[in-house]
C-alpha cells in the first residue's frame, strides 16, 4: 500500500488572498444573490479537462451570496484580483522551512480549472511556494513534495437538483495546501503524518481553528490497483479507517476482476423500456415514478450475475458503487439489480418477465432504473462504463468520505490539462531580504516538553493547551501574574469544553474579559468555584460587565470575619460530632459552610478556617 496525503489549511490572515476584505464568516442574510453558469473550455494544451466536463454535464445553476461590507467585484470575477497577500505568503514560508524544504525563487500564481461553482471565475488561483522537504516519522522519513498557497472556495449553503447556493465569505481565504509524497505505508501511520503536519502549521499561530478550517484529502493505492483520491477527511481519528477500507475496497475489486474476467463478462450498452412490465406494480418506488410520467429502463450485466452482491467495503456492495455512479451522472434515486430482486415490492413474476424481454440468462444480472426518461438513460449509460471498467480493476477516480470511514464515487480523476498560467497578477521574487525576515516558531512536542517541565502539567493537560487557542493567554496569565497554571490549564481545556456542550458560548469571551476574571480570582474578589456561574451568565446577558455578573449572583467577597463567626456557630452545633469523630469531622461540616459562602470566597481559605475552629475546640 501506498498512501499520500494533502492537508489543506485556512490561515489566519485579516484579508483575503488576493483583495482586501476580511476572511471572517458570516451568519448573517445576504445583501445580494448573483445567479451564474459555467462551461467547460479548452485548456493551453488544446484538451478539455475531463473533471471539469464532468461537472459541465451537470448542467447546473449556481447562486452566489455576498455583502456589500465584506465582499467586492474581485469574489464575483468582475474586477482583476490584486496583488498577493504578503503576510499570507510570509505564513507559507515559515511552514515551508519548517518542513526543511526548498523555496522557489520566484512565485507565479496558476489557474486551476474548477467548475462545480465553488469559484466564481471556473478555477482556483493557486501558487507553488516550496518543494522537495520532509518530515521524520516513527516509520521512516516522509517527503514533502510540494508547498502551495491558494485561495479557498464558496461555501457550500444548500443544494437542490439543479442548482447549488454558495456564500463567498469563504472563497478567496488563503489557504495554505501541503502534499506529500507517497511513502507513508498504513492507516496509522497516515494519522500520525496528519496530526504532525497540523501541529506544525498550529504552531505558527497563523492558522485559522474549527471545523472546516483544516481539510485532509488522501491518495491511496494498493499493488494492482490504481491511485485513488479521497476527499474531505475532516477528523484526525478517521484517517486510519479511510486507508484501511480503502485498501480492502481495492482488494476485493482486483479479486472481482480476476472473477469477471474468468467469465468473459461484459456490460452492454443497449437500452430497454421495460416500462409495461411494471405496469401493475407493488413497488412504492416505481409506482410513485410512473405516476409522476416517469418510465422504467433496464440493461444487461453480462456474466455478472451475484457479483453485484459482493462487499467492497463494511456495509457497501459492488451493487453500491454502481449506483453512485448512477446518481452522480443520472440524478437519480438509485437503481434496482437482479442480485437483490424480488425485494422492494418488485415481484419473482416482475424479475421472471425481465429475464424473459431481455433474453438474459441465470449468469446474467439485470438493472433497472425508474423516473424521468433522459436521466434513466444517462444513469444506466453510466453504470455500463462503471461495470466495464470492473473488468481492469480498480479505476482511477475521485471519492468522497462517508461518515464510518467507507467511501463514495465523486467524479473523475482530473487531468494536466485543468492547469494554465494566471496572467492578471504580477510574479512575487522571494529575496534574500525576504527569507531573512523568516523567525521559525517553537514546534509543538518540544512546546508540551516545556510546559510539562516549567510549569508543572500532567502530559494530558499540557498536549490540550499547546493546540489551545488560548495557549499564548495561558502562558500570559502564568508568567506575567503569577496564576496557578494547573487550575489556569484546566479552566480552558476542561471547564471551557463541559460550557460548550451545555451551549454556552464561551468562545465569544474577549481576550481582555478572560485575563480580567482570573486576575479577579487571583485577587480573591470571587472563588474559583463560581467562575462556571460567571461565564454562564455573561453568555446569556451579552454586553454586560464582569462586575454586573458578580452583583447579579451574589457573589461579592465575603469578610473573613463574618465567615469565622459562621464557621463557630457551626462547630457549637455540632460538638457530639466533633467529639466523636474529631478532625474527621471537618470534611462533613465543610458542606453546610460552603453553602453558605461558595462562589464568594475560596474553598481553601473556608477550609482552613473551618479547621482552626475544629482545632480550637479539641485542643
Amino acid at each position: 500500500m501506498r498512501v499520500g496525503i494533502e492537508i489543506h489549511q485556512q490561515l489566519d490572515t485579516k484579508n483575503k488572498l488576493f483583495c482586501n476584505c476580511s476572511t471572517i464568516l458570516r451568519e448573517d442574510p445576504p445583501h445580494f444573490i448573483v445567479i451564474r453558469k459555467l462551461r467547460p473550455v479548452t485548456s493551453e494544451l488544446g484538451e478539455v479537462d475531463q473533471a471539469a466536463l464532468f461537472e459541465s454535464e451537470k448542467q447546473k445553476i449556481f447562486q452566489y451570496q455576498g455583502y456589500v461590507d465584506s465582499t467586492c467585484l474581485v469574489e464575483l470575477d468582475e474586477e482583476p484580483p490584486h496583488e498577493i497577500n504578503k503576510d499570507a505568503v510570509m505564513i507559507s514560508l515559515t511552514v515551508a522551512k519548517m518542513l526543511n524544504m526548498i523555496i522557489v525563487d520566484e512565485i507565479h500564481v496558476m489557474r486551476k480549472i474548477v467548475i462545480d461553482g465553488s469559484n466564481t471565475t471556473g478555477f482556483q488561483r493557486t501558487a507553488k511556494i516550496a518543494l522537495d522537504g520532509w518530515i521524520d516519522d516513527e516509520e521512516g522519513r516522509v517527503s514533502i513534495k510540494s508547498l502551495c498557497l491558494e485561495e479557498d472556495s464558496a461555501r457550500k449553503i444548500s443544494e437542490g437538483p439543479d442548482y447549488v447556493v454558495y456564500r463567498l465569505d469563504r472563497l478567496g481565504i488563503p489557504l495554505i495546501e501541503i502534499s506529500t509524497g507517497p511513502d507513508i505505508r498504513s492507516g496509522d501511520q497516515a494519522r500520525r503524518v496528519a496530526l504532525k503536519l497540523g501541529r506544525i502549521l498550529k504552531a505558527t499561530g497563523m492558522v485559522k481553528r474549527g471545523l472546516g478550517t483544516i481539510r485532509q484529502d488522501l491518495n491511496i493505492s494498493i499493488e494492482g490497483g490504481a491511485r485513488v483520491e479521497i476527499k474531505g477527511v475532516q477528523e484526525l481519528g478517521l484517517i486510519s479507517t479511510v486507508v484501511n477500507y480503502e485498501a480492502l475496497r481495492q482488494k476485493n475489486l482486483i479479486e472481482i476482476a480476476e472473477e469477471l474476467r474468468r467469465r468473459n463478462a461484459y456490460a452492454s450498452e443497449e437500452l430497454f423500456d421495460v416500462t409495461e412490465i411494471f405496469s401493475l406494480t407493488t413497488s412504492k418506488i416505481i409506482k410513485k415514478e410512473l405516476i409522476a410520467g416517469g418510465k422504467v429502463f433496464a440493461i444487461i450485466l453480462h456474466g455478472f450475475a451475484d457479483i453485484l452482491r459482493k462487499d467492497i467495503q463494511p456495509g457497501r456492495r459492488f451493487g453500491t458503487e454502481l449506483s453512485d455512479y448512477a446518481k452522480v451522472y443520472g440524478g437519480i434515486g438509485g437503481i434496482f439489480h437482479t442480485d437483490e430482486l424480488p425485494a422492494y415490492g418488485i415481484s419473482e413474476d416482475e424479475v421472471r418477465a425481465l429475464r424473459n424481454k431481455l433474453n438474459a440468462n441465470s449468469m446474467d444480472c439485470i438493472v433497472i432504473a425508474a423516473g424521468e426518461p433522459q436521466s434513466c438513460k444517462r444513469a444506466l449509460l453510466a453504470v455500463v462504463r462503471r461495470a466495464n471498467q470492473a473488468l481492469l480493476g480498480v479505476p482511477a477516480e475521485v471519492r468522497a468520505a462517508n461518515p464510518d470511514g467507507t467511501t463514495h464515487f465523486m467524479r473523475p480523476m482530473p487531468g494536466a490539462a485543468r492547469m494554465y498560467p494566471e496572467t492578471d497578477i504580477p510574479s512575487m521574487v522571494i529575496t534574500e531580504d525576504i527569507l531573512n525576515k523568516i523567525k521559525l516558531p517553537e514546534l509543538l512536542e518540544l512546546k508540551i516538553k516545556r510546559f510539562i517541565e516549567g510549569y508543572g502539567l500532567s502530559p494530558d493537560l499540557a498536549s490540550l493547551i499547546i493546540e489551545s487557542p488560548y495557549s499564548s493567554t495561558f502562558e500570559e496569565l502564568v508568567n506575567n501574574y503569577k496564576i496557578d497554571p494547573s487550575f489556569v490549564a484546566s479552566t480552558f481545556e476542561y471547564t471551557f469544553r463541559m460550557l460548550r456542550r451545555e451551549g454556552v458560548d464561551v468562545d465569544s469571551f474577549d481576550k481582555n474579559q478572560i485575563l480580567e476574571l482570573f486576575l479577579r480570582i487571583n485577587k480573591g474578589d470571587f472563588a474559583k468555584e463560581a467562575l462556571p456561574n460567571i461565564l454562564r451568565w455573561l453568555s446569556n446577558n451579552k454586553g454586560k460587565s464582569i462586575e454586573d455578573a458578580i452583583n447579579a449572583l451574589s457573589l461579592t467577597r465575603v469578610d473573613i470575619s463574618i465567615i469565622r463567626d459562621s464557621a463557630r456557630k457551626i462547630v457549637e452545633e455540632n460538638m457530639e460530632l466533633i467529639k466523636r469523630e474529631g478532625e474527621h469531622s471537618l470534611k462533613k461540616l465543610m458542606g453546610d459552610l460552603m453553602k453558605l459562602y461558595r462562589g464568594k470566597i475560596d474553598g481553601k481559605i473556608i477550609y482552613e478556617i473551618l479547621r482552626e475552629e475544629i482545632l480550637k475546640k479539641l485542643a
